[in-house]
């Protein structure tokens, strides 16, 4: 009676606790009550759950009940003797029986096989043998019996298979030798289980005893869920000598089945060759299934090339499971088939025939292979195999290496020139996206499906593009002849398809697909390294004709429509790596550039030429390209360009922004030839710059007061050409330097001397003014001056719809190809183009001026001495910092990230006192209060307030809402990120290691330094050393453990643990104390958040060297722990002590962890350990599929056969 009155209470419980309208009062007692019940007296916990699973009680309290008796067997079975234990097993095993049951609902069959199965796994083997008959004589009762056996056998290796953090490593290692040594009387089971349901479910539909039938199919696909549960452990060798290969091999003929059936072979396809005494019954098992995948293959290949047959898209399935085994066998065991010639030519052809197929699916699952394929057989020191790691040795290590050769050379006589040919073709064919081809374009694609951004779950086109590009440079490496001629005939006919027809867009979208083929193949064939290029062989010499005569070809085409000439320009520059072999032809190049540069009009504003003006910056970028790639072979022509150049600059037909990508190619042919070179291009290119820049009038007129930047606003064409200045300042930076290796050529007497940075002479003009213009730019921020401006330039100071857009992590509207600061007004109204344009030029102006002035500013300062010694740190510090508190979030990121993050990399030690302290201390200061804000409205109110969007009316408060909090994360990483980089070795060099300073300070305490001996060789020494940035930075990194971004708070551990590193050293008690307390306290609070859980172990090691080495020298890391809630004395005595019995550094990190989730009740869950609670639900191994295959109450339609059932 007292048993059924408890039972009736936690029914009763069930109910309320899972029944939403109850109150929640009502609700947080059921549940209390429940747990009351599971952490209570276990032996009413098993007898109460034994009888709520019974039929009398509803589906949810049995449901409910299933998992409390779980729940004892996983976490309190080891609280009953071993009788009781016995007698609980059989009991779980009598549910079974029990439950076998058309009309049980099959959520109530699986839990009934799991609660056995965790059982079995819990007890162990010899509870498995004392069962094994019953199961045996409980499947041989009927289809549903035999389906719950099935299920149990599919649960019973489930700790081998995923990983539980509640089974030791010791236990799985068990469990997996228990099972093993139980393969004999499982696999058998299983095959049993198969070759009966399957036959007596055939049976049935021919007897149109549906019903039944429907009940052998489910123990059919149960037993294939349980075998897909052993393919990825059990040897190889069982899985073939009990007949499960053979069942799964028969059940690919089966329509109904097959998709299970190909989640095995995928499993078993991809296991690695053992290499002991086992490899040839693995072999054989392997070759085995090859001919299995290869003959289902064959049939597919075959029926879908054949003319008047349609294959339904449950086919195409089919055969994409299909591929992916075969790829995964190839990739990984291929070494099982070289041996038969025939086979592997067979295998070679069929994944051949995915690889070309129509369906892109198809060809897109075999990609993998042949790219691993192409990738071995032209990587000299590798083996033969696709894949790493495949187990492909000998077994002889003193033939190992002469087998790889000739099992590679064999492999290389069967991917011969048809295939790479095919390739290629395949390759060049698919370099599109089916959206910018349309049906009826003059170069017809046949039935090919080609890519769309709606194919779904296989990344991006560029990802894809790339991948195919890298198989074509790997086809050209092994057959470069092959690749030239087909990658030239391709060209050959695009353009000839184009010549004998109207051109549309499609058809220059084909024509536009082939400039990165023809670069890349280019690339490989003329790399310098190739065979080929060696001497004059007929192979060279063929070489050169093809890529000759493709250049002819080239030359000769007479386009003069912008996206023609765009893409003509592309081709030439694609073959910039043949010019440098053969520099012959480059002459003709440059001219060709330069003709069809001067054939497209350069109005500035009009938009019927957007198009011409954006082809014709392509252009001048190929000069670029080529400079970089044709490299010495353009050192004879710099004369004539530079001529060439003055004379169109002279003409009125060279614009600025082309002057500027022309120059930078200049700049590229010149870092070729030495430093000379540089410094004199430098000076031909800068000087006509400088007459204007250094012009005192300019800067009074627009930089003295805000009043002239307005002015200089309204004067679109100066406005342009101050920023057309910059961005060269930023060109020749990047363009100009000493390349590596080129001091290596000098003699040893000048070997230690390092000439000046060519750019050396030219910063003490160029940064003057642009830190004025920069300081101009920063104060329209300022609330003074932000309140008088006109509405045009303060609408020009939002962000813009692109910036906004990409803020929220969506796709950007396409936008117009067009020149910075113009737009193409063609599609919009032509009374509302001035004042648009204009406001987006004057966004466009500031953001380009910012945007290359921090860069400049950031690439001079890695020249070094010239930079610091040509500035005043006080002009570059007011410039950069007396608005600072204006600027908007974005702005603060950007200066940190292209300014302050390089400068303080390159500041000289010496400079430290003066330049650091003055740009430092006003970011800090600022940072910290706009941090400690943001941060604060985000986690109290949901909602960060930021400067950047105050401006902002349009769109939803949600998406200016999540603009907020990615700004605010933003600004939170780079001020982190800059944290990480003061903490750097190589800003460090003074500071001792951990074990040092740790020996020192448990030591001899008179020997700690004081922190002023580290200023000068630690970054960090000389911050904290500095009262007015140690504040901040010390508040910052307090903070930043409470804020939730776990990517900040890597960045600042790293700062951290220098803190943490000069505490430990240093005898300043100020910093000992804050360490102790302050920092200790924070990262233990810092491990209360879920989202630091990437970072917890370095947080732990903190937590560990502040205990370990500074708990001797002051009390705080002790009060710390002990004011934790859960913690006690003794505790933290056992903790002490086990700490003193190891001096490794992991384990004292663990018994760190272990206190700590201790001492907080395991509240950390940065730490909390992810543990799978193993909620029962029939895990599909048909992920792809969109049938239910552990579903067996399927609605039966007019189907006829299986069909009908699943």
């Amino acid at each position: 009676m007292e048993e059924n009155s408890t039972a009736s209470n936690v029914a009763r419980a069930i109910v309320a606790a899972l029944d939403w309208s109850s109150s929640p009062d009502a609700r947080k007692a059921a549940v209390s009550y429940l747990e009351s019940i599971k952490a209570g007296d276990i032996r009413v916990l098993a007898s109460t759950s034994f009888l709520l699973v019974k039929k009398d009680w509803s589906s949810e309290i049995r449901l409910h009940a299933f998992k409390m008796l779980q729940h004892l067997v996983r976490l309190r079975l080891e609280e009953l003797n071993s009788t009781e234990r016995r007698n609980f097993a059989n009991l779980a095993v009598d549910l079974m029986s029990e439950i076998a049951n058309p009309c049980e609902e099959w959520a109530l069959k699986s839990q009934t096989a799991a609660l056995v199965a965790e059982i079995v796994r819990r007890e162990g083997l010899s509870l498995w043998q004392e069962l094994l008959p019953s199961l045996v004589s409980l499947s041989n009762n009927g289809p549903i019996q035999a389906e719950l056996v099935a299920m149990m056998l599919r649960w019973l290796p489930e700790d081998i298979t995923v990983h539980n953090e509640d089974l030791e490593g010791d236990r799985r290692r068990l469990l997996l030798r228990g099972l093993t040594q139980s393969l004999s009387e499982i696999l058998p089971m299983l095959y049993t289980f198969l070759e009966r349901h399957f036959g007596a479910a055939l049976n049935e539909v021919g007897r149109q005893q549906l019903d039944a039938a429907k009940q052998h199919a489910a123990t059919v696909t149960a037993t294939l869920n349980a075998v897909n549960a052993y393919a990825e452990w059990a040897p190889l060798s069982d899985l073939a000598k009990y007949g499960i290969i053979h069942g799964c091999g028969f059940l690919l003929s089966s329509p109904d089945f097959r998709l299970h059936a190909c989640e095995f072979f995928k499993l078993v396809s991809s296991r690695k060759r053992p290499v002991d005494s086992s490899s040839s019954e693995f072999d054989s098992a392997m070759s085995n299934i090859f001919q299995i995948l290869m003959n289902v293959s064959r049939d597919f290949l075959y029926k879908s090339t054949s003319s008047g047959v349609v294959i339904d898209e449950s086919e195409f399935e089919f055969a994409e499971y299909i591929c992916e085994s075969m790829v995964s066998l190839g990739s990984s065991n291929l070494q099982c088939i070289t041996g038969d010639s025939t086979i592997l030519s067979h295998y070679l052809q069929q994944m051949l025939g995915y690889f070309q197929h129509v369906k892109l699916t198809l060809h897109y699952q075999s990609l993998p292979f042949w790219l691993a394929l192409m990738r071995d057989l032209v990587s000299k020191p590798k083996i033969v195999a696709p894949a790493a790691g495949d187990g492909s040795v000998d077994n002889n290590p003193g033939s190992g290496s002469g087998q790889v050769d000739n099992e590679k050379r064999k492999l290389q006589s069967f991917v011969n020139d048809d295939i790479c040919g095919t390739m290629l073709d395949v390759c060049f064919q698919r370099l599109l996206k089916r959206e910018k081809v349309l049906p009826g374009t003059s170069f017809s694609l046949g039935p090919l499906e080609l890519w769309s951004d709606d194919f779904e779950g296989k990344g991006e086109f560029s990802q894809y593009r790339s991948r195919l590009l890298e198989l074509a440079r790997f086809v050209a490496s092994d057959k470069p002849l092959i690749a030239a001629i087909k990658v030239s005939e391709r060209i050959a006919t695009i353009i000839k398809s184009l010549l004998l027809s109207p051109m549309s867009a499609q058809d220059i979208a084909v024509m536009e697909s082939m400039p990165m083929a023809l670069e890349n193949i280019a690339s490989v064939v003329f790399d310098g390294s190739n065979e080929y290029l060696g001497g004059s062989s007929e192979t060279q010499l063929a070489l050169c004709r093809i890529f000759e005569g493709l250049l002819q070809q080239l030359l000769s085409l007479k386009w003069t429509e912008p996206a023609l000439v765009e893409v003509l320009g592309h081709y030439l520059d694609a073959l910039g790596l043949f010019l440098k072999y053969f520099p012959e032809g480059v002459g003709s190049v440059i001219n060709k550039l330069f003709e069809l540069l001067t054939s497209l009009p350069f109005v500035v504003k009009d938009p019927k030429t957007s198009s011409a003006r954006y082809a014709r910056l392509q252009i001048c970028t190929s000069f670029v390209r080529l400079a970089k790639s044709a490299e010495k072979s353009l050192l004879p022509h710099m004369k004539g360009i530079a001529d060439t150049m003055d004379y169109l600059q002279r003409e009125g037909c060279l614009l600025r922004a082309e002057h500027n990508i022309l120059g930078e190619a200049f700049l590229v042919m010149a870092s070729v030839a030495g430093v000379q070179q540089q410094q004199e291009v430098l000076a031909w290119l800068l000087e006509p710059l400088s007459k204007q820049w250094i012009q005192v009038e300019w800067q009074q007129t627009y930089l003295s007061d805000p009043t002239g930047l307005i002015r200089l606003c309204s004067e679109t064409s100066f406005m342009w050409s101050i920023f057309h200045t910059v961005t060269f300042f930023e060109r020749a930076l990047k363009r100009s330097g000493i390349r590596k290796g080129s001091l290596n050529s000098q003699n040893s007497s000048t070997a230690s001397f390092t000439p000046l940075h060519p750019m050396s002479s030219h910063l003490s003009w160029m940064l003057p003014p642009l830190l004025k213009l920069l300081r101009a730019i920063h104060s329209l921020w300022s609330p003074p001056v932000s309140q008088s401006l006109p509405g045009e330039i303060k609408a020009a100071m939002i962000m813009s719809e692109v910036e906004r857009t990409s803020l929220l992590g969506e796709v950007n509207p396409k936008l117009s190809k067009s020149v910075a600061g113009f737009i193409d007004g063609s599609q919009i109204d032509t009374n509302k183009e001035y004042a648009e344009s204009h406001e987006t030029d004057i966004r466009n102006w500031l953001k380009g001026i910012r945007d290359s002035g921090y860069n400049v500013l950031g690439l001079s300062t890695t020249i070094g001495d010239s930079f610091f010694k040509c500035l005043d740190i006080s002009s570059l510090a007011i410039a950069l910092m007396e608005n600072i508190q204006s600027m908007e979030f974005r702005h603060i990121r950007q200066l940190i990230h292209s300014v302050l993050i390089p400068l303080v990399k390159f500041c000289p030690s010496d400079l430290w006192e003066e330049w650091l302290e003055k740009l430092l201390h006003p970011l800090f200061i600022h940072s910290q209060q706009a941090l400690s804000c943001s941060w604060s409205c985000l986690l109290r109110e949901g909602r960060a307030r930021v400067p950047d969007v105050h401006a902002i009316l349009a769109g939803s408060d949600l998406k200016v809402e999540v603009m907020e909090e990615k700004l605010l994360r933003d600004l939170t990483r780079e001020i982190c990120a800059l944290l990480s980089v003061l903490a750097s070795p190589g800003l460090n060099t003074g500071l001792p290691s951990l074990e040092q300073s740790g020996h020192v300070s448990r030591g001899d305490m008179s020997s700690l330094k004081d922190l002023d001996a580290f200023a000068s060789t630690s970054m960090v020494g000389f911050l904290l050393k500095h009262k007015g940035l140690a504040l901040p930075l010390s508040q910052i990194s307090l903070e930043a453990f409470t804020w939730t971004d776990g990517e900040a708070v890597t960045k600042v551990s790293s700062f951290c643990g220098v803190v943490v590193l000069l505490a430990i050293s240093s005898s300043n008690v100020e910093l000992r104390e804050f360490v102790a307390k302050d920092l200790f306290y924070a990262i233990i609070q810092g491990l209360a958040l879920e989202s630091n859980a990437f970072v917890s172990a370095d947080l732990v090691g903190l937590c560990r060297e502040i205990f370990v080495y500074l708990s001797d020298r002051d009390p705080s890391p002790r009060q710390v722990l002990l004011s934790l809630p859960c913690i006690t004395p003794y505790d933290l005595l056992a903790f002490e002590e086990a700490l003193a019995k190891t001096s490794s550094p992991k384990e004292q990190k663990q018994h760190m962890k272990s206190l700590l989730l201790l001492a907080t009740g395991n509240k950390l869950k940065a730490l909390a350990a992810q543990k799978s609670m193993n909620v029962i639900t029939n895990v599909s191994t048909r992920p792809r599929s969109m049938v239910n295959a552990s579903e067996p109450r399927i609605e039966e339609g007019d189907s006829v056969g299986l069909a009908a059932i699943l």
